[in-house]
């Protein structure tokens, strides 16, 4: 019986991260970008999200550099990853952020025309 626990324990503990990976890639942004109220600088960022629709949080996260916003998530397959922006006012406003499995739209994100 302890084998059978033992063995579940560390399935659970190989599958979390696994689980948790699906829904978490890295995007380099290459100019500082506007996002809601946040100026984030050009970096590497891990991109994360929780649920999936008109629903959906994403964060993106490089050391001090964090900031969560509602999106729209939807799966789609790309072959690059990339950002949508939009200059308003001299600044670079992050709309969409497309990565190899997703594309993430932020819900509060102004579209061109606007």
């Amino acid at each position: 019986m302890k084998r059978i626990s033992v063995f579940a324990l560390m399935l659970a503990l190989f599958t979390i991260p696994a689980l948790a990976a699906k829904n978490s890639q890295s995007l380099t942004i290459l100019d500082t970008v506007t996002v809601g109220t946040t100026q984030l600088p050009a970096a590497e960022y891990k991109v994360t999200w929780t649920g999936t629709g008109d629903n959906a949080q994403v964060t993106l996260a490089n050391g001090k550099n964090t900031v969560t916003v509602p999106a729209k998530v939807t799966a789609e397959k790309h072959d690059l990853a990339g950002i949508l922006t939009d200059s308003q006012g001299g600044s670079n406003v992050l709309e969409a952020i497309r990565l190899s499995n997703v594309n993430i739209v932020l819900a509060n994100a102004p579209h061109a025309g606007q």
